[in-house]
């Protein structure tokens, strides 16, 4: 028996194509600053490329035709690296804020203060709301709950869908924070954000069969 734990097997994902390994008669060009050069045949790209003695890289080989990057391949492949692992990290990180589709205006507003100092952080944020009793009839009034809670902290994240059910009884959304230099600073930005959220308490729809829920 091994004194070790095994990890768990992933594959690695194939390196990315770049100068005389690529196939395609003629390629979409980009410069090293992402500028659209057009399409042009593979020969006067890697021609390109070589009088700026910076490489070809294929970036979408599935794109027709091909899409090519002319870079430096190293500073190319340190970034993306970089920008991986960045990924990893923020999407380990995930908080759940729950609603009631009969929040109180008070609730809602504390909510969204939460969401903002989550997604400030770099946190994802995963808005849950769950139908109870009768509510399950009415579920237009948690819909419009979870857009409007959605709508309030778009300077600091964006959903990654519209809210959906999972079930018949949990509407799900869930938000990811926006780069750091598109978002809204927290000290200055979030209590107008809170503030300008429309937080007038939906119509009870429990109320609209004239029942409570027990």
């Amino acid at each position: 028996m091994s004194r070790f734990p095994s990890r768990p097997w992933t594959p690695r994902e194939p390196p990315l194509k770049r100068n005389g390994k690529i196939r395609a008669r003629e390629v979409r060009v980009l410069d090293e600053d992402k500028k659209a050069l057009g399409v042009m045949s593979l020969s006067d790209a890697l021609r390109l490329a070589q009088q700026k003695g910076l490489d070809l890289v294929e970036i979408a080989a599935t794109a027709v035709p091909p899409v090519c990057r002319i870079v430096d391949y190293g500073k190319f492949r340190y970034e993306q690296a970089k920008n991986e692992k960045h990924s990893q990290k923020a999407g380990d990180k995930l908080k759940e804020i729950q609603l009631s589709a009969v929040i109180d205006p008070h609730d809602f507003q504390t909510k969204v203060a939460h969401a903002i100092e989550f997604l400030s952080a770099d946190i994802k944020v995963r808005v849950k709301l769950r139908f109870k009793g009768r509510q399950k009839a009415h579920k237009e009034f948690g819909f419009e709950v979870v857009n409007r809670f959605v709508q309030a902290l778009a300077a600091y994240g964006q959903a990654d869908s519209p809210p959906k059910m999972l079930g018949d009884r949990d509407l799900n959304a869930f938000l990811t924070p926006l780069p750091r230099e598109k978002r809204a600073k927290l000290a200055s930005v979030s209590e107008s954000a809170v503030s300008k959220a429309k937080v007038t308490q939906p119509q009870n729809p429990d109320a609209a069969n004239g029942t409570a829920t027990t």
